[in-house]
């Protein structure tokens, strides 16, 4: 295995050399009871498995999450749009992705959208159906959240969720209040207007997430310095 350029830690997480020739940054390793779960960079060897998550999961699947397929776009630009998300090290790179992995094998991803200090977007999505609900999201959020302030200078987080979405909202209830409840006609990313729930995170409240989900035994306190 080659020398690692940066060294073996970063101030955000560990550097890990992957088995396909390739140094990324590592935000977490928590044990769950399907596995051990992860959050990394996304990279371009993922994209694939991300485009066929689009452009193959069944009708009824997109429509209830509500996606404008005119803003979903083809094939080509899914592939392009993820792989010019895959992190950089750029403090202005305006959409930055990670993976989101059970056992090192790829099994969702997690998005930031950046437009101002303020006004930042956080989606996520488990790609694989038979891992949903399976309390990958509530052991991860902490780090993901993290993870979102540690590689860009933003100074708040925004969810934005589609009221009809349980699923989502239950993860988040456990962490983050409802704000506010509006339509939105123009909401982030490529969904189409309805009702959202709208909550917003700041890197204050960080060690509050991580202490909530010790209380939820989502993970263990041992596992902070991973983050």
């Amino acid at each position: 295995m080659p020398v690692n350029p940066r060294g073996i830690y970063s101030e955000e997480s560990l550097l890990l050399w992957t088995t396909w020739g390739e140094w990324m940054s590592n935000f977490a390793s928590v044990k769950t009871a399907n596995g051990v779960a992860g959050l990394r960079d996304l990279s371009i060897v993922d994209l694939s498995a991300i485009v066929d998550y689009w452009l193959l999961s069944p009708e009824e699947h997109l429509a209830f999450m509500g996606v404008d397929r005119e803003l979903l776009g083809s094939a080509k630009a899914v592939h392009t749009r993820f792989q010019n998300s895959i992190p950089t090290g750029d403090p202005n790179q305006r959409t930055i992705s990670l993976a989101i992995t059970l056992d090192e094998k790829l099994v969702g991803y997690t998005l930031l959208n950046r437009y101002f200090a303020h006004v930042n977007y956080s989606h996520w999505h488990i790609i694989v159906p038979n891992l949903r609900a399976k309390g990958l999201s509530t052991a991860l959020y902490p780090f993901r959240i993290k993870a979102y302030f540690d590689l860009a200078p933003i100074s708040q987080l925004i969810h934005q969720t589609r009221t009809r979405n349980i699923g989502v909202n239950r993860v988040l209830d456990k962490f983050i209040p409802v704000a506010e409840t509006k339509y939105i006609e123009k909401p982030d990313g490529v969904a189409a207007p309805g009702e959202f729930h709208l909550r917003y995170v700041t890197r204050k409240d960080i060690p509050k997430l991580f202490a909530r989900a010790e209380e939820l035994a989502a993970i263990p306190s041992v596992n902070h310095t991973s983050s």
